[in-house]
């Protein structure tokens, strides 16, 4: 696995070496795939009015819709930009019509900056009705959890 500066990188660890500590907060976000293209370029947006976009959090963990139904990655937030539609800011108008459009009519989101994706030994299995909404846990939850039972009973 590439890491973001594009070196070999091993599961569960980013390319920097850097190991994320077990109790880092977490947001974790379902992604459809273009979304989760987005978040391989460093970036997630979210509408503004979302309450995932003031919550502290050091990392985001991504369940995917598909091709799997289950949380993969996470990665570290580096930077949280506010950001209008047509204005200054790292989603540009493509990405803006693939991630915020087909789920929300806002002009206003907050982009979420991205370090590289760290792929989770083990994929956290969707045994439920997949994540809504945003959920709460650290990373050692999602290191330990197998299934999305375990990680909603860890959910603060």
């Amino acid at each position: 696995m590439k890491g973001s500066d594009g070196e070999d990188a091993e599961p569960g660890e980013p390319a920097s070496g850097e190991r994320a500590p077990a109790d880092a907060r977490v947001c974790v976000v379902a992604t459809q795939p273009d979304t989760f293209r987005r978040c391989r370029e460093g970036l997630y947006p979210c509408p503004r009015s979302y309450d995932r976009t003031t919550e502290p959090f050091e990392y985001m963990g991504f369940y995917r819709t598909a091709p799997v139904s289950a949380v993969t990655h996470y990665a570290r937030v580096t930077d949280r930009v506010k950001q209008q539609r047509g204005g200054e800011g790292p989603l540009d108008a493509e990405g803006w019509a693939a991630t915020v459009d087909p789920f929300s009519e806002t002009d206003r989101v907050v982009v979420f900056e991205l370090g590289g994706l760290v792929a989770l030994d083990t994929p956290v299995e969707n045994d439920r009705n997949g994540v809504r909404g945003a959920w709460y846990c650290t990373v050692g939850d999602l290191r330990s959890a197998g299934r999305l039972s375990e990680l909603a009973a860890s959910e603060e």
